[in-house]
């Protein structure tokens, strides 16, 4: 019992980051799994079943709140549900821990954009124009479909940052959408898990405690999303996306035995404490700005004549 309750918690707070910034709930309760010594395919479908509940619910309330781009759900979604279908069947008869570093370099460099993009913003506030084309969408989909179900989470780090980066998209949205269209992913990936795995290889008392915390947390998320501003939302998800993935890349083997132990948990905290900086500064730049919009609203106009 106390451990389904410490599940419903960790689901109730994994969702809540996943739902505000588009990513993590996939990523930080397998980490969970994984540490309790449940093997990865295991993990991975405890982890998909319960995001059919909480993506269900978490969909339903960002587009309650006006958060979702239906284009990009209805280009994404069918194709991230297939690729997350088939990877499911390949982590059942593979390790995917061995992709790992690659993934994690690229979802740096995203970061990394995604930072100085929206950093390096004017004080006025961004505008987000343009259209996202299929050619980019679809592909999208299926690399991040696929490294969803292989992983235990993927659809968001993949798809968040790569859209944010785009510059056409507000972030709410952005996030709204990708968390929409996980609904079919994890529909996908936990068939795939269902007929690859079978029922037996799952412990459906942790996917219910998983999903308790989660549809908790789904519609605070979306609320959440819907009233930060975009610059210190896309900060934090690039803050977010540069210090999970520098953190997969200190644990390699190459890297610890070129840094050691003890200089990659320095570098560690060096990129944690520049990310909450960064929130700060971007949080400070939000008020200014705030504020002199509403200098502006209350200056008398000039007399015409």
């Amino acid at each position: 019992m106390r451990a389904l309750i410490v599940l419903a918690v960790i689901g109730f707070f994994a969702q809540l980051v996943d739902g505000s910034l588009g990513m993590a709930y996939g990523v930080t309760s397998t980490s969970l799994l994984l540490l309790a010594g449940i093997a990865p395919a295991s993990a991975s479908a405890i982890v998909h079943l319960s995001e059919v509940g909480t993506t269900l619910v978490s969909g339903a309330a960002h587009w309650k709140f006006g958060n979702v781009d239906w284009r990009v759900v209805g280009i994404m979604a069918v194709p991230g549900g297939i690729a997350a279908f088939f990877g499911a069947h390949v982590l059942v008869n593979l390790d995917g821990d061995a992709a790992k570093p690659i993934v994690s370099t690229i979802l740096l460099g995203l970061g990394v954009y995604v930072l100085y993009r929206f950093l390096r913003l004017p004080t006025s506030r961004p505008v987000f124009q343009g259209t996202l084309r299929k050619r980019l969408l679809v592909p999208l989909a299926v690399v991040a479909g696929a490294l969803d179900a292989i992983g235990g989470g993927g659809w968001g780090p993949v798809g968040t940052p790569t859209l944010l980066a785009s510059g056409k998209i507000a972030p709410r949205k952005v996030i709204g959408s990708i968390d929409t269209s996980e609904f079919v992913v994890a529909l996908g990936a936990s068939l795939g898990f269902l007929t690859g795995l079978g029922a037996a290889g799952i412990d459906f008392a942790w996917v219910l405690a998983l999903l308790a915390g989660g549809v908790v947390a789904a519609p605070i998320a979306a609320w959440l999303v819907r009233h930060l501003a975009p610059r210190v939302l896309a900060v934090a998800a690039g803050g977010l996306i540069v210090l999970t993935n520098s953190r997969t890349l200190v644990r390699t083997d190459t890297a610890q035995a070129l840094l050691g132990p003890t200089t990659g948990a320095v570098l560690l905290w060096v990129l944690l404490a520049a990310w909450i900086a960064l929130i700060v500064w971007a949080v400070r730049r939000e008020i200014h700005t705030r504020v002199q919009e509403r200098i502006e609203e209350l200056a008398p106009s000039p007399v015409q004549g």
